[in-house]
């Protein structure tokens, strides 16, 4: 069986790195807030090109540390609204829930999987605090068309907190759990949106088992190094010195500023994404050249291919998308197990969100959502990991070109 995620293969590649990096943690005798954790943040924050990275323990935390930020300790008005498209994975949308917003779902842009602008621009209101749009298998979306929308709606916003004033807009708050590594028009994932949100989950390019991380642009008026601050209380219940910074002589002494969460990278978890970072360039390039291969391969008039790579951006290929025209959702199945007879596993991203049971218990129906529903039906995620050898691709393409 080729798998879809071989995960095992995949860190046997650099096992020995990964025992030294933890086994130094662990020889350390600190495990959490340390020198592992700072060194993690710096380098992702240099790769992303932006003056700050907060590591967290996953990509929701990511999510609801940003919005938390936004709205300045959670203290939102009745009625704040948060818009999401709906073809994306629960935790775009359920993180609206986490802060006490409410959703507002748009639908996909005709035959693509990124938002509909249009469809973002006629559903900012007064109510409107933020916009997530969703970086799905890689690919960015059009940010600099999000800001040129919510700047048009500048004349509406209303502004709550010091920080909402300051931007003096909707906020784009990117959720770019499969994006590390894209750029768009020469700009990387981190540095695009407002906020952005990764993902460390075992399943992404980069992983360090579960985690996340959370990078912004400078705001006009507004300290980076105060958001860091901010943000970092909201992960460590609010208290003001990390257990690190307690430990020196005489500095025992801390206050508790709110209430808030504990949701933190542990310094195994920065370690392990330490080695990661440092080859992380040659992941990239491996995927490209597999994403490559599929799409020589497999291009034909009958089946609809996510374009991974084009003059405006370059994407960090993290899925392998593939539709199948003029199918339905009982032929994109049949052909799935097909082709897991055949010693190929296959998966699909995304089921839209109003189709899950959560989202039609808030009132949503897929009925709404036609552009969703017409991407999700003939769906098909092919293998895609640096531990797929050439022959593999090729036998991937070859059962594929014969059963779709």
């Amino acid at each position: 069986m080729i798998p879809f995620l071989d995960l095992k293969n995949i860190n046997q590649q650099y096992r020995e790195e990964l025992v030294t990096a933890c086994t130094r943690v662990i020889d350390s005798g600190w495990y959490i807030s340390g020198n592992e954790l700072e060194q993690f943040e710096q380098n992702f924050a240099n790769y992303c090109g932006v003056k700050f990275a907060i590591g967290v323990a996953n990509g929701l935390d990511a999510l609801i540390l940003t919005l938390r930020a936004w709205k300045e300790l959670g203290k939102l008005k009745d009625g704040d609204e948060v818009i999401v498209p709906a073809y994306t994975y629960t935790a775009s949308a359920s993180v609206v829930a986490h802060v006490n917003a409410k959703l507002v779902l748009i639908d996909v842009e005709k035959d693509t999987y990124h938002l509909d602008y249009d469809a973002l621009e006629a559903a900012i209101n007064e109510s409107t605090k933020a916009v997530i749009p969703v970086d799905i298998g890689g690919v960015m979306v059009d940010y600099d068309r999000i800001r040129k929308i919510v700047e048009s709606k500048k004349n509406i916003f209303k502004a709550s907190t010091p920080l909402q004033e300051a931007l003096g807009r909707v906020a784009i708050v990117a959720d770019s759990a499969h994006g590390f590594g894209a750029s768009e028009g020469g700009v990387m994932s981190g540095m695009k949106a407002d906020f952005t949100s990764f993902s460390f989950h075992a399943v992404k390019n980069l992983t360090t088992a579960e985690g996340g991380a959370l990078t912004w642009r400078s705001i006009p008026g507004v300290d980076d190094e105060d958001i860091y601050k901010q943000i970092m209380l909201y992960s460590l219940h609010g208290q003001s010195k990390d257990a690190l910074a307690k430990t020196k002589l005489g500095a025992w002494e801390y206050d508790i500023k709110g209430t808030y969460y504990k949701c933190n990278m542990t310094d195994i978890m920065a370690s392990i994404g330490l080695v990661q970072l440092k080859r992380y360039p040659g992941l990239l390039k491996r995927r490209r050249d597999i994403i490559e291969r599929y799409t020589q391969g497999i291009a034909a008039d009958d089946v609809d291919i996510m374009k991974h790579f084009t003059d405006e951006y370059t994407s960090s290929g993290h899925l392998y998308l593939v539709r199948l025209l003029g199918k339905d959702v009982k032929e994109r199945n049949e052909l799935i197990t097909r082709l897991a007879e055949a010693g190929v596993a296959t998966n699909v991203h995304f089921k839209p969100l109003p189709m899950h049971t959560a989202y039609k218990n808030m009132g949503f129906d897929i009925k709404d959502f036609p552009h969703s529903y017409n991407m999700y039906r003939n769906e098909i995620t092919l293998p895609l990991h640096t531990c797929l050898t050439d022959e593999q691709v090729e036998y991937v393409i070859e059962q594929f070109n014969r059963m779709k």
